[in-house]
């Protein structure tokens, strides 16, 4: 499943030479991903108050392909790759007009109220169980 989320570049995500500074591709793709869980009905704030856990970053291998400029439109992508126990793996990009301008493969993982992995919540198991795409424009 694909789920694409647009922003627009402001100037404060870019430096003096109006390109966008490495560390906010990493703002985008995390926007990406709440928009994502949102986009498949999910609650992340209720998941978590229900005892269902909650989702952090373990692992980010990410690639910088080429720069993105202040007020570029951009296209975030979301795609569930797999899962196991409390492990969720996505690839995501940034795209201006299908060019990638970063990809990234993320590793999440479901922590408990205690900071220890748990298993994945069964609301989210059952919508990566299917092939579905999602769009957020």
């Amino acid at each position: 499943m694909t789920y694409t989320h647009q922003i627009r570049v402001y100037y404060e995500d870019t430096d003096l030479a109006g390109i966008v500074y490495y560390a906010n591709y990493l703002k985008f793709i995390e926007r990406g991903r709440s928009e994502w869980v949102r986009a498949l009905g999910l609650d992340q704030a209720a998941m978590k108050a229900a005892g269902d856990g909650a989702f952090a970053v373990r692992r980010v291998v990410a690639d910088y392909r080429a720069p993105a400029h202040f007020d570029d439109l951009l296209d975030v992508t979301t795609e569930y790759l797999s899962h196991s126990g409390a492990r969720l793996i996505l690839r995501q990009q940034v795209l201006r007009e299908s060019k990638c301008l970063f990809k990234a493969e993320v590793t999440l993982v479901c922590l408990g109220e205690t900071g220890r992995p748990q298993p994945l919540p069964r609301a989210l198991l059952a919508h990566i169980g299917g092939n579905h795409h999602l769009s957020g424009r």
